[in-house]
């Protein structure tokens, strides 16, 4: 009886969202969690928050290029997104002489908007097509199934798709497969570049301060969305005009309290939250470690350089957030899911489960089942990180492993020359684009330090034949400078980096001769190796896990129906909702952290010519002056600059809108705090906090210091 009360206990609480956790699908909040908003602030009705037949909240929220959340600001198409979201746009408009990166940008005008190749893309419907889907699948076992699902989701969507309107519909999987939802979307190509602070307001408190609170970042960027004459997406054209919205936000000045109202939507990348007890033992002892471990690596060898010249930091700045933002991440995650004992918990969990699952033929054997699984595939889990953040870490190897591609076309047997051709250009293309971004000294010591740890760190049982023997000539495998001879040896002989040869190559191409080049032959005999032996096990192991993870999800919440009606399902990229309230809290014992952080703190961090927490002299000379204008707070008597939430957020939910009960934007998310980064897996409901810009600090920083009183007048302000 008492293992009985433990199971029920252990399900409802797993099962039921606890505090602020939950992304919810916005077309169920009126059956899910309505009621609940309202009590902790919001004053919208359901319909407002999400209608297919009205202009609704959910039209103010956009997919900002391949992985970000914006919203539309003004009647005229104008865009609030992260900085980091924009980054790659302003750095590709930006050159040593225009440095729009490191002096920022304001266009005083349309005409001075600059164009970009990024897209946008709104959400049109949301339809479920579990019915749809499970009959397409009827009948089949779990392999077939996986063959299968692509070509039942393109018979779906095709009923939906209108490429003369840019309409396309996109199915999601929900709760590992137990049902399907598909969303169809508008995407918009003509997308221009309005206004960036300065990367020092933008990136301020850099690595040092990223997943951190208290947080002093003015991570935003303003784009705006142009369509034709008659409002459809097309591409590029002076022609074009800023799109008519159907809904867009008004940006509200008031101020926030502790304890305020605040609903973020936007599109979370990913999470694991059911993830099993064998998932989080695999992370935390060989994934996030290996990872942690080998982007530490690059990062070291590309900051050396970018520090040395200006040039040099513009051309890797993209590439090196990217990885630095994840590398402080899983470091993170790693230590919280061991602090809180999340390995613990879910086993907990899953003997309860096991427990009721005895005599039920179909659940039973789960676990029995995952252990098995996961004791196949651990032994290789360290290769796979090591290849991909490793060997392919380095951009030199990472390139010249893309020409496999050619490779196989041209020892393909009756290939005509026209594809040769193709695969010849496509190639050359590719490699011009890589020479723009590579930079030599810091890939030359990530290739070096790349190789010697994947034959230190990696059984020797699994390394890719011949390839350290060849590196053995250059000295002994124990020895740091023989990796660094080799390398240079490597750059110095490749034919892609050496115009003479590569065109020699491409006018008369062989296999042979792609064969022998010493940066082709290392990085394409690692992916040989890993692509011959380990991706399949790597495959059969993710398709045992998934399917396991549909009967358990399954069995879950057959366990406890009404509770399950309250489920949220993970985070796949698609619109989601979240709903708490801004809120200060203690991290730790005898630490207090405030809601919000002032300029006040700003000035306390500001160090000048710090690479890290510099700020413009205008900016310095206006805070000292208090010169705060119509955006001051005035019970602090100071300039807010950023506020921290309770909701429940992840990567991908960068530059979504905060918004107040009455639908009116405050702020924009942008971070996590270091204290709950095991969020994926697990949300804390004590310490987990939602980093956010407050938008007052925007608007100054466009108004005050840019000038871009145009951008201002352009908004909806609500005081």
């Amino acid at each position: 009886m008492k293992k009985l009360i433990l199971s029920v206990i252990l399900i409802a609480t797993m099962l039921s969202s606890r505090a602020d956790e939950g992304m919810w699908l916005p077309m169920l909040l009126g059956k899910q969690v309505y009621n609940d908003m309202v009590k902790k602030g919001l004053k919208l009705t359901k319909e407002q928050l999400y209608s297919i037949n009205k202009s609704s909240l959910k039209d103010a929220i956009i997919i900002f290029g391949g992985g970000c959340t914006g919203e539309i600001v003004s009647n005229e198409g104008l865009i609030f997104t992260n900085h980091h979201c924009g980054y790659g746009a302003i750095a590709a408009a930006s050159s040593v002489e225009n440095n729009y990166l490191r002096d920022g940008f304001y266009a005083f005008n349309k005409d001075q908007e600059i164009q970009s190749q990024l897209t946008v893309q709104f959400l049109d419907k949301i339809v479920d097509v579990t019915a749809d889907v499970e009959a397409g699948l009827k009948g089949l076992a779990w392999a077939d199934r996986v063959k299968k699902l692509q070509e039942v989701y393109k018979g779906i969507t095709d009923k939906v798709a209108d490429k003369e309107n840019g309409v396309t519909g996109r199915i999601y999987s929900m709760f590992k497969d137990n049902q399907y939802i598909m969303y169809v979307y508008k995407t918009y190509k003509d997308v221009r570049l309005v206004g960036t602070p300065p990367e020092s307001i933008g990136k301020f408190g850099g690595d040092t301060d990223n997943w951190e609170w208290p947080r002093h970042t003015g991570d935003f960027s303003i784009f705006r969305v142009y369509a034709s004459k008659d409002g459809k997406p097309t591409e590029y054209s002076k022609e074009n005009v800023p799109l008519k919205p159907k809904h867009f936000l008004p940006v509200s000045i008031k101020g926030i309290k502790d304890g305020d109202y605040a609903m973020i939507y936007g599109y979370p990348g990913g999470t694991n939250r059911y993830e099993t007890s064998y998932g989080i033992k695999l992370k935390n002892d060989i994934e996030n470690p290996a990872l942690v471990g080998l982007r530490d690596m690059r990062l070291k060898y590309m900051h050396e350089q970018m520090i040395k010249d200006p040039a040099v930091k513009l051309k890797l700045a993209s590439d090196y957030a990217g990885i630095a933002n994840y590398w402080k991440f899983f470091d993170g995650e790693t230590k919280q899911l061991i602090k809180f004992n999340t390995y613990g918990q879910k086993q907990k969990f899953e003997n309860a489960f096991t427990d009721w699952a005895k005599g039920k033929p179909d659940y039973e054997n789960i676990f029995a089942e995952y252990d098995k699984n996961y004791s196949s595939w651990t032994p290789y889990s360290k290769h796979r990180q090591y290849l991909r953040e490793g060997i392919l870490g380095s951009p030199l190897s990472a390139f010249a492993a893309s020409l496999m591609g050619l490779e196989g076309t041209l020892v393909k047997a009756g290939v005509s020359a026209e594809d040769i051709k193709k695969a010849v250009d496509a190639a050359d293309a590719s490699r011009k684009n890589f020479l723009k971004s590579e930079d030599l000294p810091s890939d030359k010591n990530i290739l070096a330090a790349v190789a010697m740890a994947f034959y230190n760190d990696i059984n020797k049982e699994q390394h890719p034949a011949n390839i350290y023997d060849k590196i053995a000539t250059y000295g002994s495998l124990s020895d740091e400078s023989t990796y660094k001879k080799w390398a240079l040896d490597v750059f110095a002989k490749t034919m892609i980096l050496n115009d003479e040869k590569w065109n020699s190559f491409i006018a008369n191409p062989t296999a042979m001769e792609l064969q022998n080049d010493m940066a082709f032959d290392f990085a394409a005999s690692f992916a040989k190796n890993y692509n011959s032996k380990y991706a399949p096990m790597f495959t059969a192991f993710n398709s045992k896990n998934n399917e396991l993870g549909r009967a358990y999800l399954k069995g879950i919440m057959m366990r406890d129906t009404a509770a399950a009606a309250k489920m949220y399902p993970d985070a796949n990229f698609s619109m989601r909702v979240s709903y708490g309230n801004v809120k200060s809290y203690k991290p730790r014992d005898a630490i207090f952290c405030d809601y919000i952080t002032t300029a006040k703190g700003i000035m306390e961090k500001y160090v000048p010519g710090d690479y890290e927490f510099d700020l413009p002299a205008k900016q310095v000379e206006l805070f000292k002056k208090r010169d705060f204008g119509q955006y001051i707070d005035k019970t602090r008597n100071d300039l807010v600059i950023g506020f921290i939430t309770t909701n429940d957020i992840t990567g991908g939910n960068s530059g979504s809108p905060v918004i107040d009960g009455n639908g009116n934007l405050i702020g924009l998310a942008f971070d996590g705090n270091y204290e709950a980064l095991s969020h994926k897996i697990a949300f804390d409901k004590d310490l987990n906090r939602t980093i956010c810009l407050d938008v007052r600090y925007l608007l100054w920083c466009v108004d005050k210091l840019g000038g871009a009183k145009n951008i201002i007048n352009e908004l909806k302000l609500v005081k």
